[in-house]
């Protein structure tokens, strides 16, 4: 896998505004972050949210981000616009509020296409629940269910990606985990579904992410990576390899075996702690960039495959220990 594209969070380059516009009052535009956004070296690509993101035409947005030098990888969907929303965007009980949100991701897609896109992310947060005998479970699911078979055919040539996390905002989402997000995928039976693997959510599902990408390339398909880094208890944000380096480094080589032909998109949150987010988006880069190097080293190492077939960790660890960081002399 040559990584020949780039993404990020665009709302990251809000971060420390007073250091990018003194004189600013308010909130920086799409724009406006967007321009910070290609100072980063290296960067090719920017996911924008809907509606938050669009505020103008898509086709002519597109031009504007292209004389910057970027492109649109792909939309990503956002379900604030009513407060009802918190209640559920496609599983809220009132049917008029469904079809509020599934409506909403219509036009998000039209949005898209207008754009140049070919891909619309979805993150389903809203769609849980938060207590016992608050919901009947059937129900929901089918709500669910209904709703994204409805979207993913409105436009059968953009590609619907599916981006699971545990909870947040509710105390527990429809779309957990892999598992689950691979059962509604089945039973949707569309072929321009797919997954979006968050590293950190992956992570706080207790899931092993190369793992979980692998099931995703046997029953699926690998639709978005968005990487970054955490602790496994909530979505942290962190920059790349903070903290999992060879989980990270285990997902960039399954991906690679299955084929993966999409943008790397970093879902950072340098706005969090007022970090640098040029700097920090670089740094995501360049780090990638020296775990896909190791990738070939040990691509190149038959020792590795041969330690794998034997289930032997002790051998495994230290050949990808010496790939990292060199021989012990």
């Amino acid at each position: 896998m040559t990584v020949n594209r780039f993404a990020t969070r665009l709302n990251s380059f809000a971060s420390r505004p007073q250091a990018e516009w003194p004189d600013l009052v308010g909130k920086p535009s799409m724009l406006q972050m967007a321009a910070r956004a290609a100072k980063v070296a290296g960067l090719t690509d920017l996911d924008l949210n809907f509606p938050d993101h669009v505020d103008e035409k898509p086709a002519e947005m597109a031009r504007k981000l292209g004389d910057l030098g970027l492109s649109i990888n792909g939309f990503a969907m956002r379900y604030y616009s009513n407060p009802a929303f918190k209640l559920g965007a496609f599983t809220n009980p009132d049917p008029a509020i469904r079809r509020e949100a599934i409506d909403l991701t219509k036009a998000g897609i039209d949005a898209a296409r207008q754009a140049g896109s070919g891909l619309m992310t979805l993150w389903l947060g809203q769609d849980g629940f938060d207590y016992a005998f608050q919901a009947d479970y059937a129900t929901l699911w089918q709500h669910e269910i209904d709703g994204i078979r409805e979207v993913s055919a409105h436009d059968p040539d953009c590609q619907i990606s599916l981006e699971y996390k545990p909870n947040e905002p509710r105390s527990y989402s429809l779309m957990p985990d892999a598992a689950t997000t691979l059962l509604a995928i089945r039973e949707i039976g569309l072929p321009n579904l797919g997954v979006t693997l968050d590293f950190a959510h992956v992570l706080y599902a207790d899931e092993q992410p190369a793992f979980a990408a692998a099931l995703v390339a046997r029953h699926s398909k690998l639709l978005g990576v968005h990487l970054n880094d955490g602790y496994a208890k909530r979505d942290d944000g962190l920059m790349v390899g903070a903290v999992h380096t060879l989980q990270t480094i285990e997902l960039l080589r399954q991906i690679r075996r299955d084929g993966y032909a999409g943008a790397i998109y970093f879902d950072t949150f340098p706005d969090m702690t007022g970090l640098d987010p040029v700097q920090e988006c670089e740094v995501n880069i360049a780090t990638v960039k020296r775990m896909l190097r190791v990738v070939d080293r040990l691509e190149k190492d038959n020792r590795l495959s041969t330690a794998v077939d034997r289930q032997d960790a002790v051998a495994s660890q230290a050949i990808i220990q010496e790939a990292m960081l060199g021989p012990d002399s």
